[in-house]
């Protein structure tokens, strides 16, 4: 499906086959010399023969079209290769396109196998099947020729200047793309309507809440009308929805102080006492899929109630377990 948003960009929704998220807004910028197109799908052939189609249709040649990455998850990058010519810059930040770049060889996949051991996963009973994982499955090609972004960096395409926003937190690397003078954002998976942006926290190393956060006030303090997302529809208050994504977090961490009371408890352990807005009745009913985000999500928290001072943690039998300060 194409639909013009605003004078010169397109979103072309691409289709996730199995995924709750249905579909990856891309967007297309036409320009008089050159284009650009914004994410991408996943590496399958459903994402593929829409993209494909789309382009045909908007008459786009990729020689004449280049590519910017908000972040490195595949239903964002995965067809980075199919799609990248000679010809074609493709922007994206340092951190993520280190993963994307790599792509099943990156480290990255041996930390998400940590992960299902420390968070307590495997002990309920979760199979180290990283290959189920969707961002695996459905990855570019090993790729190396990025032109990389900072925060700040300026990246013109017709009548369009936009800036680059850094906005750690839903991945260390992802990026916005800020329009001034036409107010308007491309805000990746930062901001998205209705459902809230995974925060995952995989590692044990960083406060990645803690960062969403600050990120979510650094966009609040731009003049924003029209926010292009990721995911689902077009945003008209962008402060507004900051504000929501904001309380929906405090809740959540509110909610995990009263689960874990007076007991020690996993991640993972914590995650299947939480709220999700699935149509699961039971824990034991999420797919592995939904229990590996699910669980990445409740350590996240977890680890900003220890950066906090309200929680502490310990290890033993290499699974993290945390308790009330």
């Amino acid at each position: 499906m194409i639909e013009q948003v605003f004078p010169d960009i397109y979103r072309i929704k691409i289709p996730l086959p199995n995924s709750p998220l249905r579909a990856t807004n891309s967007y297309l910028i036409r320009g008089q010399e050159r284009n650009l197109l914004v994410d991408t799908g996943f590496n399958c052939e459903e994402s593929r023969n829409a993209m494909y189609q789309a382009l045909k249709k908007l008459d786009i040649h990729m020689e004449t079209t280049d590519l910017f990455i908000t972040h490195l998850h595949s239903d964002h990058a995965g067809l980075l290769q199919h799609l990248a010519t000679d010809d074609t810059t493709v922007w994206m930040s340092e951190t993520d396109a280190r993963v994307v770049g790599a792509s099943r060889s990156s480290s990255h996949w041996t930390i998400f196998s940590d992960f299902l051991i420390e968070s307590g996963l495997v002990a309920m009973g979760v199979e180290d099947e990283i290959a189920k994982h969707p961002g695996y499955r459905f990855a570019s090609k090993i790729f190396d020729n990025f032109t990389l972004v900072e925060d700040g960096d300026q990246i013109e395409v017709g009548d369009f200047c936009f800036s680059c926003v850094q906005t750690p937190g839903h991945t260390q690397g992802h990026m916005c793309l800020y329009e001034p003078e036409k107010k308007l954002l491309l805000s990746g998976d930062h901001i998205l309507g209705k459902i809230t942006p995974n925060i995952t926290l995989w590692q044990i190393d960083e406060d990645v809440l803690g960062q969403y956060l600050e990120s979510l006030d650094k966009i609040a303090k731009l003049d924003v009308k029209i926010v292009l997302p990721g995911h689902r529809y077009i945003l008209h208050d962008c402060r507004g929805r900051i504000q929501e994504l904001k309380t929906h977090h405090n809740r959540r961490l509110d909610d995990i102080i009263k689960i874990i009371g007076q007991k020690t408890m996993s991640g993972a352990e914590v995650a299947s006492q939480m709220k999700w807005d699935l149509s699961y009745k039971t824990w034991d009913e999420f797919p592995w899929g939904q229990k590996l985000f699910a669980t990445g999500e409740a350590v996240s928290h977890l680890y900003h109630l220890v950066v906090t001072g309200k929680l502490s943690m310990s290890t033993r039998d290499g699974v993290v377990y945390f308790k009330q300060s």
